[in-house]
């Protein structure tokens, strides 16, 4: 019998170095191929994706275009529009990858509310950076527009606005996504994270803030009681004394292996220590579960041969 299994897209495989929608959509359809792999296996397939690039350009393209009568709209709405762009471009990859393969399966967005704590000290410390770099005065400019914002110095290349990246503590829709596996649909959701709400009593109310789409991915794999958290990004497997003489390849690892090598600062804080660390969640919430971390082009090796670095509690 298949497995119940989240697989959660890195940006390589959605943007190339051409931001066109055209353009993402022919990466999609490469994506697809490798995707569809998992339907042949006789899986249950949830797919997860990043959105920072798109949610960047979107912001650029808000700022640009904002006039007193048509105003930017606010960086959770600018969520919510590229899941649905992204989630459109995947349906349609996906769609034809199936009926190219024979395969009679419905692939369906879900626009993903994913709860966070109102009180989570990132509010306090907004950290990740968003949208376009400015120079000193256009950032000063910018400020007096709007005072309740942060900007940071970013590597030398101007200012940008940094926004809160709170944990995740639910996806509001998680059930229905349980709903279409059971009808067998091949649900995408948690896009770029999800759009980060918070309670107010019966409302959820929209914050500016970015989720880690790996955290968000390993919490919705944790609700809907997932057998597996794939997380694919540009590497075959996860290093630790990484690009060094004696760099080491990870492939069947513990949390207890993993804990002390997050401790040592083996891995970078901006790419593999939230993958890690959104694998070893996963895991220690589902003790019979896997995590695995590899490539998109490595998926049939991981099918076939288990290659891969593939995280367990014990």
């Amino acid at each position: 019998m298949g497995k119940k299994i989240v697989v959660a897209l890195g940006g390589n495989a959605i943007l190339t170095d051409d931001p066109s929608a055209a353009a993402q959509m022919a990466a999609l359809r490469k994506t697809a191929e490798f995707l569809v792999s998992f339907v042949e296996n006789g899986d249950q397939l949830v797919i997860a994706h990043g959105n920072g690039p798109q949610v960047g350009n979107l912001l650029l393209q808000q700022e640009a275009g904002s006039t007193p009568k048509n105003p930017a709209m606010p960086l959770d709405t600018a969520v919510a529009m590229t899941q649905g762009s992204i989630g459109y471009w995947l349906e349609n990859a996906l769609d034809e990858a199936l009926a190219n393969h024979g395969i009679n399966k419905d692939v369906a967005t879900i626009v993903t509310q994913v709860e966070v704590d109102a009180n989570d000290h990132a509010f306090e410390e907004p950290t990740k950076p968003v949208g376009p770099f400015y120079t000193k005065e256009e950032m000063e400019q910018k400020q007096s527009e709007h005072p309740d914002f942060k900007y940071v110095e970013d590597a030398g290349r101007g200012y940008r606005r940094v926004v809160p990246s709170p944990k995740p503590t639910g996806v509001k829709e998680y059930k229905v996504v349980n709903a279409m596996l059971d009808a067998g649909v091949i649900p995408v959701a948690c896009g770029g994270g999800g759009v980060p709400v918070v309670k107010d009593g019966n409302r959820l109310v929209g914050r500016e803030a970015v989720i880690d789409k790996d955290s968000a991915s390993s919490k919705l794999a944790e609700l809907i009681d997932a057998d597996m958290l794939i997380i694919l990004t540009a590497v075959d497997n996860v290093y630790v004394h990484f690009n060094k003489p004696d760099q080491k390849k990870l492939e069947h690892v513990t949390v207890a292996d993993l804990k002390p090598y997050i401790e040592s600062g083996e891995f970078a804080k901006g790419s593999m220590l939230p993958k890690v660390q959104a694998a070893i969640n996963f895991v220690e919430n589902k003790p019979n579960g896997k995590a695995v971390i590899t490539s998109l082009e490595n998926v049939d090796k991981f099918l076939s041969e288990g290659a891969g670095t593939i995280i367990t509690k014990d």
